[in-house]
């Protein structure tokens, strides 16, 4: 009886773990600290959108995991569907997409250094005090 307990124990954890490793924060670098966006002004932001507020969008890399967490959870697109739709909006030239960068640091060094900026992270990172929470996923 002991050994499925703890089974079922480490079963849990693992879960509860990974529930809180796919979680997302988005984060901007801006002076209006009472900024709060909902989950499609952040989608319509990251697809070329308009938004009420003079923001840009900053994404991660194609093979970021937490890239494909927040393509998931907040854009609803695959990779290839987004890549897709920006294949065609660079030919008909209509959007602009979203600046890359390479990694999680490099998106925290960036959105410290470039006001209006919004980016997203795992809820692993520690986000500094100038930026502001815009929007928590779980």
């Amino acid at each position: 009886m002991k050994p499925y307990l703890i089974l079922i124990l480490l079963t849990l954890f693992s879960c509860a773990h990974k529930a809180s490793a796919e979680a997302i924060i988005v984060v901007a670098n801006t002076a209006d600290k009472s900024i709060q966006l909902n989950r499609q002004q952040i989608r319509n932001l990251f697809m070329g959108g308009a938004i009420p507020y003079d923001l840009h969008a900053i994404a991660l890399s194609p093979d970021n995991e937490t890239r494909l967490i927040f393509n998931t959870k907040v854009i609803g697109l695959t990779e290839s569907r987004i890549q897709s739709f920006w294949a065609q909006m660079r030919f008909t030239g209509r959007k602009k997409e979203p600046k890359e960068v390479g990694s999680e640091a490099e998106l925290l060094e960036y959105l410290k250094n470039n006001e209006g900026s919004l980016g997203y992270f795992g809820t692993d990172v520690d986000i500094p005090s100038e930026l502001t929470v815009i929007l928590t996923i779980n």
